[in-house]
């Protein structure tokens, strides 16, 4: 049995280090056909990193909203409501990722496009394009069939400024 005397923190770190322990553990093939030992175990854990990465959600994006994202330029993004973007609420983090850069945020959610606009204003979402222009961008990225599950407007907070991988 792990003492957890040792651990920092609450529930949520300790789940943090548990998730951290079973990636190392399948990191190694030769362990799907044994069990460990407890000196095995006692070893990887003493080897645990001091910080962990934020637990968050993650989300490809394309470069060009990527880099307006970590300059702060980008303050909404537009996604479609379907079954992975349910979970995400209000206050959670998301981390964006795209070609070995990531840039961790903080979500704000509006129930529709008119509440988004309400709050912000059309250049949060794109300052390069128009909202004719941002409005044919989204449609060539969502078909219709997507669009019919409903759109989810993500207010950004930056929070961690970008990371190289």
């Amino acid at each position: 049995m792990l003492d957890t005397t040792t651990w920092p923190g609450d529930v949520d770190n300790y789940v943090d280090w548990l998730v951290w322990l079973v990636g190392e553990l399948l990191t190694d093939p030769k362990h799907f056909f044994r069990s460990f030992t407890v000196k095995e175990l006692g070893r990887l854990m003493t080897a645990r990193p001091d910080a962990l990465p934020v637990r968050a959600h993650e989300m490809g994006i394309y470069k060009r909203y990527f880099d307006l994202i970590a300059t702060g330029r980008k303050t909404t993004d537009i996604r479609v409501n379907d079954s992975s973007r349910r979970k995400i609420k209000k206050g959670s983090l998301i981390r964006f990722r795209c070609q070995g850069d990531d840039v961790l945020t903080r979500v704000t959610r509006y129930p529709s496009f008119r509440e988004m606009f309400d709050h912000e204003s059309v250049a949060s979402v794109n300052p390069l394009a128009t909202r004719d222009e941002q409005l044919a961008n989204i449609r060539q990225t969502y078909p219709p069939e997507r669009e019919a599950l409903g759109v989810v407007a993500i207010g950004i907070e930056l929070v961690d400024p970008p990371r190289q991988a």
